[in-house]
């Protein structure tokens, strides 16, 4: 039987707006880690890709195994949060990755997007980006987590699945886990 894997993105702005929030975020793959590294008898391995933009997107660690650290995430000197760049990217992205995986012949379960940011987009267009990734064959589960002053709209467009705020108590590392563990127990494949 070939092997399930399970790619799972956390897509985090660094923008001005986000500098004072990436301790927790950090703190949050670090625990992530640990769940993942407590929890070995998950029917999927998990894969992890970190993805992190302000002005422009850039992958800050390509798709692998969640057990494998993680790089620190740090804030970029920019005021832009380019909602719309990071969309398209990962949408680039997942396809390759799946398709990859695919090659490998392992059964790839439906992806898993963690988006963190206060919510607060500087292109106005970023919704038809957004539109573009969730109408791949790999259609993603959408998953936002705000923290700060968060636009709380703006992530529910975003977290079509769901939508955790950090000032609400949920620490990063518990909502990014909890949503692994419910995707991982359905067999949505792509």
């Amino acid at each position: 039987m070939e092997p399930d894997v399970l790619p799972c993105y956390l897509v985090c702005d660094v923008s001005f707006s986000m500098g004072d929030h990436l301790d927790e975020v950090n703190a949050g793959l670090r625990e992530f880690r640990g769940v993942v590294h407590a929890d070995r008898r998950a029917p999927a391995q998990v894969l992890l890709c970190v993805v992190v933009f302000a002005d422009s997107p850039l992958v800050v660690r390509p798709l692998r195994p969640a057990l494998d650290p993680a790089t620190d995430i740090r804030p970029r000197q920019e005021s832009g949060s380019d909602f719309g760049s990071a969309f398209t990217l990962l949408r680039t992205v997942i396809e390759t990755d799946v398709r990859l995986l695919k090659s490998e012949r392992v059964r790839v379960r439906r992806p898993m997007v963690f988006f963190v940011s206060d919510g607060r987009p500087t292109d106005p267009a970023w919704p038809a980006a957004l539109a573009r990734l969730t109408a791949t064959a790999a259609c993603p589960e959408m998953i936002a987590f705000g923290l700060g002053t968060v636009d709380q709209p703006t992530l529910g467009r975003i977290g079509t699945s769901r939508v955790f705020l950090g000032g609400d108590g949920v620490r990063l590392g518990n909502a990014l886990a909890s949503s692994v563990a419910r995707t991982v127990r359905r067999p949505e494949h792509v």
